[in-house]
């Protein structure tokens, strides 16, 4: 079984939401233990792009198939490098990497990119 979507989606407050509910052509593939997960990442990252990533527009890709789900996000940022979160628990914000690391099985950059990508298993 393998599904996957490809959307452009705006550079706006809108976009979180326009890629979470992009989401709903994979709940079958999805399965109800790695769906949320996926739904938090993909909203936390696409956040980070409008957020952080420059002009123009964030794409989103996701994939399912050969048991995993892929996801990446890319925006037109001029690149980061990832770090470790340096806050106290009760800090606001600063949690969409520190998320990637704790519920993903791989996840990375494109160095000198904001390329974004992470796997989950859904086995």
């Amino acid at each position: 079984m393998s599904a996957q979507i490809s959307i452009q989606l705006p550079r706006s407050p809108k976009a979180p939401a326009l890629a979470r509910a992009a989401l709903n052509d994979l709940d079958e593939e999805l399965t109800a233990s790695v769906g949320p997960d996926v739904r938090l990442l993909v909203s936390e990252l696409v956040t980070n792009s409008v957020k952080y990533g420059g002009d123009g527009p964030v794409r989103l890709d996701v994939s399912a198939a050969d048991g995993k789900v892929r996801a990446e996000i890319v925006d037109q940022g001029g690149g980061f490098v990832p770090r470790a979160r340096d806050r106290g628990l009760e800090d606001v914000g600063g949690w969409g990497l520190h998320l990637v690391e704790s519920l993903t099985d791989r996840w990375g950059t494109y160095e000198g990119s904001t390329h974004v990508w992470f796997e989950i298993d859904l086995t």
